[in-house]
């Protein structure tokens, strides 16, 4: 596997976004890009059930729902994360625990992570600016916030690619970090493992 490159990350997740229902379906194989597009896929669902989370004129149940969706996407795109870590480490020169190269302090899966939510919010971003309901102050607003964060996804991609070729030239490693998200698990959350005595 060559390692992927930022522009490549970033033509992943714009593509599917304009791809109606791409996230119905959680994507299958098990390298790399794969793990990309389930923990963008994730990201999606996250999105659409935060919004919504917000609404006042359904049910609490319904609600109660989404916040457990909530839960689960939020853990799966974890669990992507860490995937991608466990990839993109075996594909990079080893690095000892104890060596004097610097230790970045966000791995590259949080990174590709922080690319899907901004692909999000810029796709979401260009919708606000193309509204025919909106006033002319929105459209505006909306117009400088996508250009921020068009600047800001370039800024992390750039990042990003900053971090692997510094990896490969042996100037900086990362380590997976495990989120251990101790209230999905029945074991650690004492209101869950407290029901049961």
């Amino acid at each position: 596997m060559s390692l992927p490159r930022s522009a490549e990350i970033v033509g992943l997740h714009d593509k599917v976004l304009a791809q109606a229902d791409w996230d119905a379906a959680m994507p299958q194989g098990g390298d790399v890009w794969s793990h990309m597009e389930r923990n963008h896929r994730c990201n999606c669902r996250l999105w659409t059930e935060e919004d919504q989370a917000r609404r006042r004129d359904v049910p609490d149940a319904a609600i109660a729902a989404n916040k457990r969706n909530i839960d689960t996407f939020n853990q799966l795109r974890n669990d992507a994360i860490e995937k991608i870590d466990e990839f993109l480490l075996a594909e990079l020169p080893a690095q000892g625990e104890t060596t004097s190269t610097r230790l970045n302090s966000e791995t590259a899966g949080a990174m590709v992570d922080r690319l899907s939510i901004l692909a999000l919010k810029i796709f979401h971003m260009r919708i606000q600016t193309e509204r025919r309901d909106a006033d002319k102050q929105h459209i505006e607003t909306s117009r400088a916030r996508l250009s921020r964060l068009t600047e800001q996804r370039a800024d992390l991609a750039g990042c990003f690619d900053a971090l692997l070729a510094d990896c490969l030239a042996g100037r900086a490693r990362f380590k997976v970090y495990r989120q251990f998200k101790m209230y999905n698990d029945p074991a650690f959350n004492p209101y869950l493992y407290g029901a049961k005595r």
